[in-house]
């Protein structure tokens, strides 16, 4: 049997956040070495840095860039600090990890810029101008489609502040890789060779359904994702690693077991990701550009904040491979 942790279909709040400005449940603080005149900030546990030295705004030499994306592959979740780019540096940049996704609720895309969907619980003219509950539960972006994504980036244009300056509305990361590392050998000999099934528009209907306000699903949208299969254990295509590839939030059932089966180990497999170790939060500032590896880790977007204050986002997101 896996250690049990308690679950939530929310963010759970058991981890408190760490660092002074830094991505992550934990920070050293200084930068761990220097590339190509970048340096990358190490926080503690199996994932997370900050890359210092880089202004997004300005074109990102081939040399450079490879030291980022080395540091990516590593760390898994990297932010940058304090950047001003425009829709279209966040979009050429993003485009450098490779062929960009057009979310398919088209009416959260940003006018004019269909690679940026957005994330905000604004409202004009009384209805909300992007996702208002966007990842609200633990999950890996796009695990419903047969190609899911490599990686998404995350722009911060305004982040929800309390009278007191307390930023709310964390993103909590949990290592899938450092948790498949850590499941005893009969559990991975257990899930070696199951499939699951993962589909958006149950979890989509759930969250209507508790009052999120989001638009129906068109019958076009739903006919388009009608949910893909994938091993239950992947294989991450640069570092060889395994993860565990089921979560909470968008993961119907594993097949080939029986339904009461597959909802236990589920249960069990979901929890043991996102025990505190495998865990790291980033603490958001206006003008961080965060960006995450869906093949290795699943995110949770704590919802701790509402209206009036505000929160806007842009994300962009990266096509990846299929599953193997």
């Amino acid at each position: 049997m896996l250690h049990r942790s308690a679950r939530h279909d929310a963010c759970d709040d058991a981890v408190a956040p760490l660092g002074k400005g830094m991505a992550g449940r934990a920070a050293t603080g200084d930068i761990a070495r220097v590339e190509m005149g970048i340096g990358i900030r190490r926080a503690d546990g199996p994932i997370g840095a900050e890359i210092v030295g880089v202004d997004l705004s300005r074109p990102v030499s081939d040399a450079t860039f490879a030291a980022i994306e080395g540091a990516f592959t590593e760390r898994s979740v990297i932010v940058f600090r304090n950047q001003t780019i425009d829709e279209r540096q966040h979009v050429a940049f993003s485009r450098r990890f490779g062929e960009l996704e057009v979310h398919v609720m088209k009416q959260y895309l940003l006018d004019g810029v269909p690679e940026i969907l957005l994330v905000s619980n604004v409202q004009e003219n009384g209805r909300p101008i992007g996702l208002v509950d966007a990842g609200q539960y633990w999950h890996t972006d796009l695990c419903y489609e047969p190609t899911p994504s490599r990686c998404s980036l995350l722009y911060a244009r305004e982040v929800p502040v309390r009278e007191d300056g307390t930023v709310l509305g964390d993103t909590m990361f949990a290592s899938a890789v450092a948790a498949y590392d850590a499941l005893p050998e009969a559990m991975k000999r257990r899930i070696a060779g199951l499939r699951a099934l993962h589909r958006y528009g149950d979890r989509y209907d759930a969250m209507r359904s508790a009052g999120s306000g989001r638009d129906a699903m068109t019958a076009e949208q739903r006919e388009r994702l009608p949910g893909a299969v994938h091993p239950v254990v992947r294989t991450h295509p640069q570092t060889g690693r395994k993860a565990i590839y089921v979560n909470e939030g968008l993961t119907v059932r594993i097949l080939d077991l029986p339904e009461d089966e597959s909802r236990d180990l589920l249960t069990e497999l979901c929890a043991h990701i996102i025990r505190p170790e495998f865990r790291h939060i980033h603490k958001w500032q206006i003008g961080d550009l965060l960006m995450w590896d869906n093949c290795a880790v699943q995110h949770c977007a704590v919802a701790d904040y509402a209206p009036p204050l505000r929160r806007i986002m842009h994300r962009t997101t990266v096509r990846g491979s299929a599953p193997f």
